[in-house]
C-alpha cells in the first residue's frame, strides 16, 4: 500500500475558497492532510470543505483576512489549538487590485495590494513560524510571473511590486529558518482559468499608458490556452511534500512557458 504524500500533516490554506488555493486544499486532502481552510469570508470556504470531506477528508473552516495581521494571527492560532502542528503552510491569498498609470494611481490603492499580498504574506508565515519549527515544515507561497518574469502587464505596478517582494521575502525566510528544517518555496503562476480577476480593478485612464503587444500565435505556447488550478496544485503538492526535501529558496514558474515569449 502506498504511503499518501502528507499522511499524518496539517496544512493551512489562505484564499482557499477557489481558485489555486480551493484546488491545493482538496489534493491536500486526497494526499493524507487535514487542511484549514483560511478565506475572506466562509461561504465559498464552505464548499471546499464539503469537497474535502466527500473525498474522505477532515477540514477546519476559519475565516481570515490576509491584509489584518490580527485576523491572521487569530486563524493560525486556532488551527494550532485545534489540531496540535502545523506543517504545511500555502501563502496563497492576493488580489489584483488596483491597475492605473503610477501617476494617477492613489496611494490608498497601493497600500491596499502591498497590504493583501506582501504584507499578508509575510503575516501567515510569521505566525505559522512558532508551530512549524516543532517538527519542521513547508512553506510555499503564490507569487506570481508579472514583476519576476514578465513586466507587460500595463498599470500593474503596485501588484508587480508585491509578487518581487514575495520572492525576496520567501529567499530571506528560506535562510533563516533552515535551521529549523523549514523550507519555503514560490510558485510563480502564469495565466490560470481562475476569479481573480473579480479583485481588479482597472482605473479610466489606464488606456493612456497601454503598450501594446501582439503574439501572431497566441500567448500561451504551450497549450494555446491558460492553466488549471489543478495543475498548480499539482507543483504545490510536490513542494508541500517530502519529494521536494532538499528544495529551499526557490522560485517554480508555472505558466507553460507564457513568460518566455
Amino acid at each position: 500500500m502506498t504511503t499518501k504524500a502528507l499522511a499524518g500533516k496539517v496544512a493551512v490554506v489562505t484564499g482557499a475558497g477557489s481558485g489555486i488555493g480551493k484546488a491545493s486544499a482538496i489534493r491536500f486532502a486526497q494526499e493524507g492532510a487535514r487542511v484549514a481552510v483560511l478565506e475572506l469570508t466562509s461561504d465559498t470556504a464552505q464548499e471546499t470543505k464539503r469537497e474535502i470531506e466527500q473525498a474522505g477528508g477532515e477540514a477546519l473552516v476559519l475565516e481570515c483576512d490576509v491584509s489584518d495581521p490580527e485576523s491572521v494571527r487569530r486563524a493560525i492560532g486556532e488551527v494550532g489549538a485545534a489540531w496540535g502542528r502545523i506543517d504545511v503552510v500555502f501563502a496563497n491569498a492576493g488580489i489584483n487590485g488596483a491597475a492605473a498609470p503610477i501617476e494617477t494611481m492613489e496611494i490608498e490603492d497601493w497600500n491596499k495590494t502591498l497590504e493583501t499580498n506582501l504584507r499578508g504574506t509575510f503575516a501567515t508565515v510569521k505566525y505559522a513560524i512558532p508551530f512549524l519549527k516543532k517538527e519542521g515544515g513547508s512553506v510555499v507561497i503564490t507569487s506570481s510571473i508579472n514583476g519576476n518574469r514578465d513586466f507587460s502587464g500595463t498599470g500593474f505596478a503596485a501588484y508587480s511590486s508585491s509578487k518581487a517582494g514575495q520572492v525576496a521575502f520567501a529567499k530571506m525566510a528560506a535562510l533563516e529558518l533552515g535551521r529549523y528544517k523549514i523550507r519555503v518555496n514560490v510558485i510563480c503562476p502564469g495565466a490560470i482559468d481562475t476569479n481573480i480577476g473579480k479583485n481588479t480593478f482597472p482605473s479610466d485612464d489606464l488606456q493612456e499608458i497601454a503598450i501594446p503587444v501582439e503574439y501572431p500565435e497566441g500567448s500561451h505556447p504551450l497549450k494555446g490556452k491558460p492553466g488549471k488550478p489543478e495543475e498548480v496544485a499539482k507543483l504545490v503538492l510536490f513542494l508541500a511534500s517530502d519529494e521536494s526535501s532538499h528544495v529551499s529558496g526557490t522560485e517554480i514558474y508555472v505558466d507553460g512557458a507564457e513568460s518566455l515569449l
